[in-house]
């Protein structure tokens, strides 16, 4: 999951689907945002599978893998949504970890939040994320290259 997360993120997200992610990256009023749509889709992904995996619907043809697919989305949205929701945007809960690889996730997603709009970015994905000291590397190498515009361009 986390290959599609990172490509849905990157292509998706940051391309046609813009519209809907824009207002994750800026600062909005209210509590839901239009990128909570994605949410949405996704429950809809998972309840798809599930359908196609279950013979209650297909009878003996059902798809199993279907419901191993619809599994995996669901669980997967079920930690983003604690994990990218509640701990680094702290929309649930707040708990600012200290150390440990909780750490290394809020700050990636802190570093991929650095840029202006949708071009350029960082730690695209979710669960792997990369060394904090190389994606800094990575957005000064696109800042000098003309590929992003960093927040800090822009608000300083």
């Amino acid at each position: 999951m986390e290959g599609v997360a990172w490509a849905s993120h990157k292509y998706v997200m940051h391309g046609f689907a813009w519209a809907w992610h824009r207002d994750h990256h800026e600062p909005h009023d209210g509590f839901l945002e239009k990128n909570d749509r994605f949410g949405l889709v996704g429950a809809a992904i998972s309840i798809t599978f599930f359908a196609l995996g279950s013979p209650l619907v297909l009878g003996e043809r059902a798809w199993s893998p279907g419901t191993w697919i619809g599994l995996g989305v669901l669980i997967y949205g079920v930690i983003y949504t604690l994990v990218h929701d509640g701990l680094v945007h702290q929309r649930w809960f707040r708990w600012v970890p200290r150390g440990g690889y909780a750490r290394r996730i809020v700050q990636a997603h802190k570093l991929h939040h650095t840029t202006v709009g949708k071009d350029g970015g960082v730690s695209f994905g979710f669960v792997f994320a990369r060394d904090p000291v190389a994606l800094k590397r990575e957005l000064r190498a696109q800042r000098e290259g003309g590929i992003a515009v960093l927040r800090e361009a822009v608000e300083g």
